[in-house]
């Protein structure tokens, strides 16, 4: 990927997905429409505490019929918003394409930037994926069923979980079973050069360090690299360059551009049972 001898104009509209979305706040309202309907109709254990942070918190989606059928398999969703907006309680409507196929559902909170680093969310992110795995049979999953994916910030949050060291923390090697990061940013130095990092404080040599693209997975799993066709050329660009480095080492990953589907219409697809996205992470998962 190219980007260095961008203008600062360029490179907002490469990798800011604000500066291009069409009717943002509408839809970003829809969502949260959809996802305060979807904690109303389907059953849900919320704001269940994973960790000391301020906003490390989850919301649990079991399984349908968990309780006749223990031993669901596990999707934890992890949110994006770069690293500094969003919430877990927008992204409630995951669920939807997850609970009724027979799998429980997590969506995580963290902290955001500028209150915390990228460091500290990057550790509250994996921490909330060790706690799932040690306490979510407790609620009619089955922690060697654990599947983990997120957009955009949560693409970035989920690929560093593949390329951590979960033995040193005593915790096995596979505890993720399969992964998509969807329209990710795996790529963090561009963000030293956009509005973005007013909020987000990245220094370079932490860009470098948190970058997905520096860090690949440390073991072959299923793996799905999804994002959407009308998003930026470059932003695009990261995505195949990921789903890239992860074959390089030996990873049977399948690569997802969807028409038509901008960096906000491809993470409402992840909640949508009937689009090619959730039916291709479905399949994943089993289901």
């Amino acid at each position: 990927m190219t980007y260095r001898n961008l203008s600062p104009e360029a490179l907002e509209l490469e990798f800011n997905p604000r500066a291009v979305a069409r009717n943002l706040d509408e839809r970003l309202a829809a969502s949260a429409a959809a996802s305060a309907e979807t904690r109303t109709r389907l059953d849900c254990v919320l704001d269940v505490r994973y960790g000391p942070g301020a906003k490390e918190t989850l919301d649990i989606f079991p399984a349908a019929d968990s309780g006749a059928r223990p031993g669901a398999p596990v999707h934890l969703f992890i949110h994006g918003g770069y690293w500094r907006a969003m919430d877990k309680s927008d992204y409630s409507f995951i669920a939807d394409a997850f609970q009724p196929a027979g799998a429980t559902t997590v969506v995580i909170n963290y902290d955001l930037c500028p209150t915390v680093t990228l460091d500290t969310i990057v550790e509250q992110s994996n921490r909330s994926i060790a706690w799932t795995f040690r306490n979510i049979a407790e609620y009619g999953g089955n922690p060697e069923r654990l599947y983990v994916s997120g957009n955009s910030a949560g693409g970035h949050l989920t690929a560093m979980a593949l390329a951590h060291d979960w033995e040193a923390e005593g915790l096995p090697a596979d505890i993720i079973k399969g992964a998509a990061p969807i329209t990710g940013v795996f790529d963090c130095e561009p963000v030293l050069d956009i509005t973005v990092n007013e909020e987000v404080r990245l220094e370079p040599e932490a860009a470098r360090r948190l970058s997905p693209l520096r860090n690949p997975p440390r073991r072959a799993l299923p793996l799905l690299v999804a994002v959407g066709g009308a998003e930026p050329r470059l932003w695009i660009e990261m995505s195949e360059d990921y789903a890239a480095l992860c074959r390089k080492h030996g990873i049977d990953c399948e690569y997802m551009e969807m028409p038509d589907h901008d960096h906000f219409d491809i993470s409402r697809a992840v909640g949508d049972p009937e689009s090619p996205l959730a039916r291709a992470m479905l399949r994943m998962m089993g289901l």
